[in-house]
């Protein structure tokens, strides 16, 4: 294999479309510093997996594309394709049949990578695997660049292993180590799991076990209590039947007296009804009586009421003459007090006015004085409250610029030990080791989720495999059933046959069949089972024989004669059952039988013919004897014909033994067929269960691979979110820190600013505390005069306004007794007119109380008439009320007793429907219990009680209460339980030997590592001692392990240049070094030639003499191995079969320039 072609675009410098086609073993890539050759190692690096931006120049996996330059924009994408030749097959796999394979990696400015192989996409896993073993890879010994020439000769001894490693292609033994070493630990890890599930699964099997032994026994009793229960309900309806018959024989009494208390109670209700009539008579009577009686009580009442009222004018008129003459008294008394009064307030009103206005003026000017010394205290107070906010102002001002100066020192303060912390943060973050973990994870979880696509898809092939053998089983069983069911209805046809075909052959006739069992021959044939008719001659052959055809098959019948006499009733043929071969003529019945002679020589005579018709036509040329009979068995003589079409069962007994023959060979086939399908089901249930189990097996190995992925997924998500916080931390950071020092200085330059202000503040305040204190002095002073004039105000006021409450109160007395003697004044005119009224009427008042008095009389003595006739009408009304309560009491007695009745028969009606609906209940109970009635009732004896069997069905029910709670699921879950612990078991086993298998992987792969590992060690070390003194022109130089465990044991160089010894390797000058290292590397290629080599100017520390011997040993190796290297050496370039230059024309853009040397110097020569 041979790497024919690189195709950069976008990628670093190479930001236009470039192929540098490779097609000579030695290639060599010139031009000046900083053109962009090493781009072109880094590319081939970068296509074949590396993940770390530090080992291609830079910080990040998006440092890879064109960032532009001064003429030219940022591109998207960088895009790298590596094409390999093929054509010897070094790859093998399932790219072994391509002869040229495409490798190719493409990456955007989001930081989403993808990889191409073939064009088709894939992972970077896979890239790595297509070359495992080959030597090739991102970090193999078949790229060496110069920096890495002392990596190689100072790595570690750990580090050089892998080298050799690569070298012996164990690399991907590793791989499969590393790979086995997951797997046992996630087989460990099950194995852990699973014998927890066991553990648990084996306690709660022990506790279901319990339970089920608990539900069955709950489950006996229930079924014990359930037919108990039944034959207690059927005692208690037999109880209920003859509880209501009892209840309809009372109802029947109960509604005959009920019909005899209604006809007393209707009897009742006549009488009612005539003393009602008589009862109105009466009391119309009584009514007219006691109106009478009412009209002389009124009249008489009227009377006296008008001398009674004439009697309390008298009295009222007197007492009104007496309280006139009273008040009259009063009101004189009265007027002449109050006129005193008046006249002693007006004097008092008349002194009192002046001193009043007197008192008003002084107090006017009093007033005047109090508001000039308030105003002039309210100027000073405005002065004071001016020079109080500027007081305040100024000391606000101050308190403000302290508070700021101290938050702004704060600020700063803050501010260092904010930026201080960032800088020990952004330390901190390793973005680059967070992005080779994340691409690490992110290649195993992909390689993961094809992993779980393979098991899927095996999972689907399970099922569909599964799914078709159980349609196969369905369909064999519905085969299987059929032939099953085929075989039956034969078997019953055979069998319905045959006893048919018995009766026909008269075996079943009892005399006869006892004469043959006495001789031991009722076993033996009989004549119809063993002839053979050739097929549509059977009715004729059976009606030929008549009962010939029952007779029986015995060797020797003759020798039977002597015993026929011992023969009863019945019938009976004996045939001898020999068939000789004797051949009778073709045209008579006897050709067309096969069977004993003696019934073909009776045949003989017959002729058979087709039809009637055909069998006319024979009768002339018979013989004395014979006769001609059809296919239908209508016989034919000279001068007769009969017909027999009775006796079907016998006509038909030879079509039913061909028949019962048929059924039998169907039978024998359909059982055949029966056992062939039950060895196919047979054999179809155990691939089923076998299939089912790898369905089982691959859905347990999906299930852990979901949960693999899972995890991963998780995982992956998780350092997804770590990178990003890094990220967007480390971009928060430096803004953070920009931020920082622009606010320091902010802070920094306002903290001056303040403190200038707060100066000047402090100052503005001494000055305003001098001129408040003089204020204070004249607020004294003003304030002291304001209260004089205010107390000397407050004096005036109050004298004058208590002398104007005086003489208001005098001026409204005087008011108020004018208006008191008017109004007395007029009391006392009316009061005299009412005196002389009353006088008047006190002399007319005494002669109309003698007349009334006479009315009075004779009023009394009509009211004594009046009511001697309503005595004598309430009497008569009395007696006929009597008779009706009596009447009604009789009455209501009937009605009560026949509502008692009515009550008794409807509670009696519902004890009966109560009965009846429990009896209902009771039958509907024991039909749901799956119980019949009438089957109960049945085995239920005289004996047997309903209360025995309710206290036998409550011990019972007791029972089934000391047994709860029962899980009555815990018999099916026990039977899972065991059925899943059997399981367990199972992939325990099979995890064990899983682990065992793995384990002993692990050692096989072990054992290859060594021997190969040795193996190389030695070829390398043999290598390195034989090509160094050709590097050098002498010294000599050789491998060593530091360890003795081949697996991990390290690796070291020791080298001695000519004429020196050197005790350290790091002791070699920088061109030494090199050769040294090209010696190790020239060694492996030797050993394990990797397809191609880069040389990144490896001889760059090398002199002339050096660079001719490394030249000279690369070519010749070339004819083994392909060579690119980067190179300035002249000695080099003479070496190469073609030259690649890299310029840079444009700045910021590389371009390629190749020369064919061997054309052209063959153009040379020519020229």
């Amino acid at each position: 294999m041979r790497l024919s072609t690189i195709k950069l675009s976008g990628f670093k410098s190479f930001v236009d479309p470039t192929t540098l086609h490779l097609p000579t073993n030695m290639t060599g890539v010139v031009g000046p510093n900083g053109c962009g050759k090493s781009n072109i190692i880094d590319a081939v690096r970068w296509v074949m997996g590396e993940s770390s931006a530090s080992r291609l120049r830079g910080d990040s996996l998006t440092d890879v594309i064109f960032a532009g330059s001064s003429a030219r924009k940022p591109v998207s994408q960088a895009m790298v394709e590596l094409i390999f030749d093929n054509t010897d097959h070094t790859i093998t796999g399932e790219y072994a049949a391509y002869n040229e394979i495409s490798v190719k990696r493409m990456v955007s400015r989001d930081g989403q990578s993808s990889y191409y192989l073939n064009g088709a996409k894939c992972r970077r896993r896979d890239i790595t695997d297509l070359f495992l073993g080959t030597g090739l890879g991102p970090r193999s010994y078949s790229i060496i660049e110069q920096g890495m020439i002392s990596q190689i000769i100072e790595a570690r001894p750990e580090d050089l292993r892998v080298y050799l490693e690569e070298a012996a292609g164990i690399s991907k033994y590793k791989e499969r180590r590393k790979e086995t070493e997951t797997r046992i630990r996630h087989t460990r890890e099950n194995l852990d799991r699973l014998n927890d599930l066991r553990e648990e699964v084996g306690k709660q099997l022990e506790h279901l076990k319990r339970q089920a032994r608990q539900a069955e026994q709950y489950q006996a009793i229930q079924a014990e209590r359930k037919v108990k229960d039944a034959e207690w309900k059927a005692l208690e309806h037999r109880g209920l039947d003859q509880k209501l018959q009892t209840a309809r024989e009372k109802l029947s009494q109960q509604e005959t007296r009920l019909q005899q208390l209604i006809a007393e109670q209707r009897e009742a209700e006549r009488e009612i009804e005539q003393g009602r009539v008589k009862r109105e008579e009466a009391a119309e009577q009584l009514n007219r009586a006691q109106a009478g009686s009412y009209e002389v009580s009124g009249a008489l009442a009227r009377i006296e009421q008008q001398i009674q009222h004439q009697r309390e004018l008298s009295q009222r008129l007197l007492r009104a003459r007496d309280e006139a003459q009273s008040q009259l008294a009063e009101i004189a008394a009265h007027m002449g007090s109050d006129q005193s009064r008046l006249d002693v307030l007006r004097a008092a009103i008349e002194q009192d006015e002046p001193r009043l206005e007197q008192l008003q003026a002084e107090d006017e000017a009093r007033q005047d004085a109090l508001r000039e010394a308030e105003t002039r205290l309210h100027d000073w107070q405005q002065r004071w409250d001016e020079h109080t906010r500027f007081q305040s102002e100024a000391a606000r001002a101050a308190d403000v610029e302290r508070t700021r100066i101290e938050h702004l020192d704060r600020q700063v303060l803050d501010a260092d030990r904010r930026r201080e912390s960032l800088g020990s943060e952004r330390v901190g973050l390793d973005v680059t080791a967070l992005t080779e973990a994340f691409e690490a994870l992110s290649e195993e979880h992909e390689l993961k989720k094809a992993s779980l696509d393979n098991l899927t898809d095996e999972l689907e092939t399970r099922k569909r495999t599964v799914s078709e053998m159980q349609e196969q089983q369905r369909g064999t069983q519905s085969e299987l059933a059929e032939v099953r069911k085929s075989a039956q209805a034969a078997r019953g046809r055979l069998s319905s046959l045959e006893t048919l075909q018995h009766a026909a052959l008269g075996q079943e006739q009892g005399a006869a069949l006892a004469w043959l069992k006495a001789r031991g021959l009722d076993s033996a044939s009989r004549v119809g089972e063993k002839l053979v008719v050739e097929p549509g001659w059977e009715n004729a052959v059976e009606s030929a024989l008549g009962q010939l055809i029952e007779g029986v098959l015995v060797e020797s019948p003759e020798t039977l004669v002597d015993a026929i006499g011992e023969l009863g009733d019945g019938r009976l043929a004996l045939v001898d059952p020999h068939n000789d071969a004797v051949a009778f003529a073709p045209t008579s019945l006897a050709s067309k039988v096969q069977g004993p002679i003696a019934i073909r020589r009776i045949l003989s005579k017959l002729h058979a013919a087709e039809d009637l018709q055909s069998a006319r036509a024979l009768l002339p040329g018979l013989g004395d004897g014979e006769s001609v009979i059809t296919r239908n068995g209508e016989r034919l003589g000279a001068g007769w014909v009969r017909v027999l079409r009775s006796g079907a069962a016998k006509q038909g007994a030879l079509l039913r033994e061909r028949e019962i023959q048929s059924l039998r060979a169907e039978i024998d086939t359909l059982q055949e067929r029966e056992r062939t399908l039950e060895a196919t089901l047979t054999q179809l249930r155990d691939r089923l269960l076998a299939s089912e189990q790898q369905r089982e097996d691959a859905q347990r190995t999906l299930y852990m691979a979901h949960r693999s992925v899972s995890e991963l997924a998780g995982q992956l998500q998780s350092q997804q979110g770590r990178l990003d916080t890094a990220r967007n931390r480390i971009e928060k950071i430096e803004a953070e820190l920009a931020q920082l020092a622009e606010t320091l200085e902010t802070a920094r330059e306002q903290a001056r600013e303040a403190r200038t202000r707060q100066e000047e503040a402090v100052m503005r305040m001494g000055e305003l505390e001098d001129a408040r204190q003089t204020l204070e002095a004249e607020r004294r002073n003003l304030s002291e005069a304001r209260d004089q004039a205010r107390a000397m105000a407050r004096e005036s006021r109050d004298t004058a306004h208590a002398l104007a409450l005086t003489l208001e109160s005098q001026r409204a007395q005087i008011v108020g007794l004018a208006q008191a003697l008017d109004r007395m004044g007029g009391q006392r005119g009316q009061l005299d007119s009412r005196l002389e009224e009353l006088v008047t009427q006190l002399s007319d008042g005494d002669s109309p109380v003698l007349e009334l008095e006479e009315q009075r009389q004779v009023a009394l003595e009509r009211r004594v008439s009046a009511e001697q006739e309503l005595t004598q009408a309430r009497t008569t009304l009395d007696g006929i009320d009597h008779d009706l309560r009596r009447f009604e009491q009789t009455r209501q007695q009937r009605d009560e007793q026949a509502l008692q009745q009515r009550e008794a028969i409807g509670q009696r009606r519902l004890d009966q429907q109560a009965l009846i609906l429990k009896a209902e209940t009771l039958v509907a109970a024991i039909t749901e219990a799956g119980f019949v009635l009438d089957d109960l009732v049945n085995t239920l004896t005289d004996d047997m009680d309903a209360e025995t069997w309710g206290r036998t069905v409550s011990e019972l029910d007791a029972k089934l209460r000391r047994l709860e709670p029962v899980n009555l699921a815990a018999i099916q879950e026990h039977a899972e339980a065991a059925q899943r612990k059997e399981y367990l078991d199972s992939q325990h086993t099979d995890l064990t030997t899983a682990l065992e298998t793995l384990e002993e992987a692990i050692r096989k792969i072990d054992r290859e590592t060594r021997g190969r590992f040795k193996d190389t060690f030695d070829r390398v070390n043999s290598g390195v001692q034989e090509l160094y003194p050709r590097l050098f022109g002498g010294g000599h130089a050789y491998l060593e392990l530091t360890g003795e465990d081949l697996l991990d044991t390290g690796v070291a160089i020791m080298a001695r240049p000519p004429g020196k010894r050197v005790s350290n390797i790091s002791l070699l000058s920088g061109g030494e070094k090199a050769m040294t290292a090209v010696a190790l590397v020239f060694a492996i290629f030797r050993l394990n030639p990797a397809p191609f080599c880069l040389l990144d100017e490896v001889d760059a520390p090398l002199d002339e003499a050096n660079v001719g011997r490394l030249a000279q040993m690369v070519s010749e190796m070339s004819e083994q191995v392909q060579f690119l290297f980067v190179t300035h050496n002249k000695a080099t370039m003479e070496a190469a079969h073609q030259l690649s230059g890299v310029t840079m024309r444009e700045p910021g853009v590389s371009r390629l320039v190749s020369v064919d040397l061997a054309e052209a110097t063959r153009l040379a020569g020519v020229a």
